[in-house]
């Protein structure tokens, strides 16, 4: 085990229920999991600033300092926030959102993965999606050893090639198996090239992906931000189209906040899904 210290907003609990990912998980009080292909990472916080890791350093630098975008100063984000939201009728909804989301990051995550898992997304609430997600990486993932227990990857696409229809729709996926069948099979035939999508515009990588059946603009837009880190990609979801007509009088104001627009979306999603529950 190391020690790193994290001199920005970073909370384990926030990120891993923030909704943009479905595998992280508390698996001991104040330690938590989080996997990023075949990359497992323990994480515990010792005090403010200070976690304790289960990598080497050259590997938290390598990869999850990447991963949990540390290169992004999102304390910065929040006071841009305050500012643009000054003298606004919704200054109070856009600063307690921030507040309330403090310590939420934009995860870098896999695009293979995040594709997969927000075919899944549709019509389905968080646990029964980390449901299906777990289902998945049970039948096909890579075992991996730790000290904590064996942990399974979640499958590349050559690995899920293997899956038929009649498997996927025993991972609860009801109509999305052939959704993600189609995924699958335009993945590997490189129809839709995921790495390719790297160095597109934002409105090439969201066409292309909704060259997938089942994939409309909400799931490209969450593949989007959550994969290929367009922060200034806004998903509209339930929530925030609740937001925008309940909060903020029916204007879309995510958009006039530039940038940074997609870290917003995800404080605001996160407060509207959880600021009235215990925390």
């Amino acid at each position: 085990m190391a020690t790193i210290k994290i001199d920005d907003d970073f909370d384990l609990k926030k990120i891993a229920e923030s909704g943009q990912c479905f595998r992280p998980r508390e698996i001991r009080a104040g330690l938590y999991r989080f996997i990023t292909k075949e990359n497992i990472l323990f994480i515990r916080q010792l005090d403010e600033k200070h976690f304790e890791i289960s990598c080497d350093p050259l590997e938290w630098s390598g990869i999850w300092e990447t991963y949990f975008d540390l290169d992004t100063n999102y304390a910065k984000i929040r006071r841009d926030i305050a500012e643009f939201a000054a003298g606004k009728p919704y200054e109070k909804i856009l600063t307690d959102a921030a507040e309330f989301g403090k310590g939420i990051r934009i995860l870098r995550q896999d695009p293979f993965e995040t594709l997969i898992s927000f075919i899944i997304s549709q019509r389905k609430n968080i646990p029964s999606i980390r449901k299906s997600v777990e289902l998945i990486c049970d039948s096909f993932g890579k075992i991996i050893r730790t000290d904590y227990g064996s942990v399974r990857t979640f499958p590349d696409y050559f690995k899920l090639s293997d899956a038929s229809i009649m498997d996927l729709s025993s991972f609860a996926l009801g109509y999305r198996s052939k959704y993600v069948r189609d995924a699958i099979d335009k993945v590997n035939n490189m129809s839709v090239n995921l790495d390719n999508l790297k160095s597109v515009s934002n409105e090439t990588l969201i066409k292309t992906l909704q060259q997938i059946n089942g994939v409309g603009i909400k799931v490209a837009c969450c593949v989007a931000l959550y994969a290929y880190h367009r922060t200034d990609v806004l998903p509209i979801d339930v929530w925030i189209q609740r937001a925008i007509e309940e909060d903020f009088g029916g204007e879309n104001i995510f958009k006039d906040f530039g940038y940074n627009a997609g870290v917003l979306q995800q404080y605001i999603f996160f407060h509207k899904r959880l600021g009235e529950k215990e925390f």
